[in-house]
């Protein structure tokens, strides 16, 4: 009788590339860290700045990229993050540095009821819901007295942040670096858990995964308001570094253009493209700003320019070969038995 052997395998996450970059990524972290010893302000907070983008853009595309929902209105979180925590600071007392995760609270329970709302309709319908709603909120913002909605500013004491310039201005880093952490480490930890793994089926085929068990509509709450919370995140660093709010700057409808132009340059439906897109859009809008309206242009002519050429982005171009975020499984071959 022949004998049968058969392979021994095992499936793996993670890259000979994805190690390197894991072991790289602590450097670089405690290098951005000692950034406030070694450079001046501006540079911390241009840096900042390149946060914000950061993280605007690593949960618009937990939203549109995984969960297969394309809002237009995540402004309303950004908004509710920045008013919470000047709120919170300016009225309840709280330190400002703490506020910003109040401010995460907040958005995040806000988010819960208007899932309930918008998750009715799809498609289109589903993203001119959730501008809808960032209008509304920013409409009643904008009336509340305790907010001074009548005069529209609401100004953080620049006191409560720091006893000089540039210890304020080197904690706002901080703060923001540890931001920019937690948003993308929680969405790759987030795509890399059970339910992350249907987040695919959901985006492409939401009846075909709920008939496999796909907890469809729990998946796609649970993205919402980790995404509204990652907002309000950006939306309290964001009043942070500008020490006021007011409705018109907070609720900015080109908040959501932005989130769109950081996915799309960088790569839809990857970690690593959001950050890749988030420097693209950090070094085009400080080169190009000076020139006015056409800088809008230039930004739109290359969006459709890369929408055109390349579909996946820039990372997609080595997104097959190189991942430093790995989320899919490699099946290796171990033997014979």
């Amino acid at each position: 009788m022949s004998s049968t052997t058969i392979p021994d395998f095992r499936l793996t996450r993670g890259t000979r590339v994805s190690l390197i970059g894991g072991v790289a990524s602590a450097p670089l972290v405690i290098f951005l860290a000692v950034m406030p010893f070694l450079f001046a302000s501006d540079v911390q907070d241009a840096l900042v700045r390149l946060f914000f983008f950061i993280i605007i853009g690593t949960t618009w595309n937990l939203l549109a990229g995984y969960a297969g929902m394309v809002s237009i209105g995540q402004q309303a979180f950004i908004g509710v993050g920045a008013y919470a925590l000047v709120a919170l600071a300016t009225l309840g007392g709280v330190n400002p540095y703490l506020a910003i995760v109040g401010g995460a609270v907040v958005a995040a329970a806000l988010a819960i009821p208007v899932s309930f709302l918008v998750f009715r309709l799809s498609g289109g319908y589903f993203a001119i819901a959730t501008w809808v709603v960032a209008e509304v909120v920013r409409q009643i913002v904008s009336r509340v007295p305790a907010l001074n909605g009548s005069v529209g500013t609401l100004t953080l004491p620049s006191a409560a942040l720091g006893t000089t310039p540039a210890w304020r201005s080197a904690t706002v880093f901080w703060v923001g670096l540890a931001a920019t952490v937690v948003v993308v480490g929680a969405a790759y930890l987030l795509m890399r858990s059970r339910l992350g793994g249907g987040f695919t089926a959901i985006r492409d085929e939401p009846v075909a995964a709920a008939s496999l068990g796909v907890p469809v509509m729990r998946g796609k709450r649970i993205v919402f308001v980790v995404a509204a919370a990652g907002c309000a995140l950006a939306g309290g660093l964001l009043a942070l570094s500008t020490l006021q709010v007011r409705p018109d700057s907070m609720f900015r409808v080109d908040f959501a253009v932005w989130m769109i132009f950081i996915v799309v340059i960088g790569g839809l439906g990857t970690i690593e493209g959001p950050i890749v897109g988030a420097i693209i859009f950090f070094v085009l809008e400080r080169w190009l700003s000076p020139f006015g309206t056409w800088y809008l242009v230039v930004l739109g002519v290359i969006a459709i320019v890369i929408t055109l050429l390349l579909p996946r982005g820039l990372w997609g171009i080595a997104a097959r070969r190189v991942e430093l975020f790995p989320l899919r499984q490699h099946l290796t071959l171990t033997g014979e038995r």
